[in-house]
């Protein structure tokens, strides 16, 4: 189903790879509202030029997503919620990605946000270093985005410096590793509590 030949197994132990290619910054002008949320970022920073906080913007599949520098974060942040001409309200959601390739910027957050009044929604995307997993937390800005930093913690561990309590949420708080990152173990891995071990891709079980 998955292109998987020679084995019942779809974790891609048995050779299912795809490549990832991450799409490139668009160009002015962007299409749509997109321009127009864009301008008012940049008329309400007042730190410089907005490139040196938001580098570049993509725009893939017909969404925006806007990628900023660490450092500025929170204040990206606070200028989408107040500034009357974006009011994104809601943070919806924070993930991470790890993409082990991408040297120097291996982890990646995304914070997904939505314009109530506009009826709008976008993402900012931060990276860091794997060796240097810190991110400005954006709670003091966005309170709901709590629990889905301590996740995504948890997950790919990335330290959101300033949470009020970043701590494990879904593992136990002396798990070692990350669960979601590429080079996480998939297998051979002792389950808590059952007295059981789940068996490397290899040598589970083909159902076929």
């Amino acid at each position: 189903m998955f292109g998987v030949r020679g084995s019942g197994d779809t974790s891609g132990y048995g050779g299912l790879v795809q490549a990832t290619i991450l799409p490139g910054a668009a160009q002015r002008p962007f299409g749509g509202w997109f321009d127009e949320a864009y301008d008012a970022l940049a008329a309400a920073w007042t730190a410089g030029p907005l490139e040196q906080a938001v580098p570049h913007v993509v725009i893939h599949r017909g969404e925006l997503t806007l990628h900023v520098h660490r450092d500025h974060l929170l204040e990206v942040a606070r200028l989408m919620r107040d500034d009357a001409r974006l009011r994104f309200e809601l943070c919806s959601g924070v993930s991470g990605v790890h993409y082990p390739q991408d040297a120097g910027a291996e982890l990646h957050v995304v914070v997904h946000l939505l314009s109530m009044t506009h009826n709008r929604r976008l993402r900012l995307e931060v990276t860091c270093h794997d060796a240097d997993p810190h991110v400005p937390s954006i709670v003091p800005v966005y309170p709901t985005a709590d629990w889905h930093e301590r996740e995504t913690y948890d997950m790919f561990g990335v330290i959101f410096d300033g949470h009020p309590s970043l701590t494990r949420i879904l593992m136990p708080d002396d798990w070692p590793g990350h669960p979601q990152r590429k080079d996480y173990p998939l297998g051979g891995i002792p389950v808590e509590y059952k007295g059981g071990t789940v068996p490397p891709p290899d040598q589970r079980r083909a159902y076929n």
